[in-house]
């Protein structure tokens, strides 16, 4: 296996991860689970970029904080910290996504870009172009995401030629996107 092949191996097993920092970092408590999933893993000893990524979400960017990581961490931190400055950057999500795990951070950038946040809302157009590529449900969700950000909550409409899967995500992110605009 080629080093590149090794970090892309690493930044897709990873993906979730750094998609959620760079949601937190541009639109802090807009990840329900970040903590949970930070704790867990530092529960599986990953100290250290449990500690990198905490220095990233109270706004250090610099990268000198790179040389102290091992070669995995170091892939995780510089993908957050490039994602960071550009959301293009970021590694594409699994196509076969937990929605669980992925409903509460599409909501909080759609409901953050429903309130002017700029970032979130280039977020919402990377992650839909992740999705465009992915296809079947991923596709459908992908066109669905201007009218949710529009306000659209009708759920007969948004799951419409669905199938089970992304039907489910689709109503956890409705779900998760009206207890937002009820706060």
């Amino acid at each position: 296996m080629t080093q590149t092949d090794l970090q892309e191996q690493i930044l897709q097993t990873h993906a979730g991860l750094i998609h959620r920092v760079v949601m937190h970092c541009n639109h802090p408590g807009s990840v329900p689970d970040l903590e949970q999933v930070l704790q867990m893993a530092a529960e599986n000893d990953w100290t250290t970029l449990v500690a990198a990524i905490r220095d990233i979400m109270s706004g250090n960017r610099d990268e000198s904080m790179l040389l102290q990581l091992d070669d995995e961490d170091r892939v995780i931190v510089a993908s957050i910290l490039r994602g960071l400055q550009d959301p293009s950057t970021l590694p594409g999500l699994e196509t076969d996504i937990d929605s669980s795990m992925a409903a509460p951070g599409i909501a909080g950038l759609i409901h953050a870009s429903r309130n002017g946040n700029a970032q979130a809302l280039q977020i919402v157009g990377n992650i839909a172009a992740q999705m465009l590529k992915a296809g079947g449900d991923m596709s459908i969700l992908a066109g669905r995401m201007r009218p949710l950000v529009e306000g659209e909550r009708d759920a007969d409409k948004l799951t419409e030629k669905m199938g089970s899967k992304g039907q489910k995500l689709m109503l956890e992110i409705i779900e998760e996107l009206l207890k937002l605009e009820a706060n």
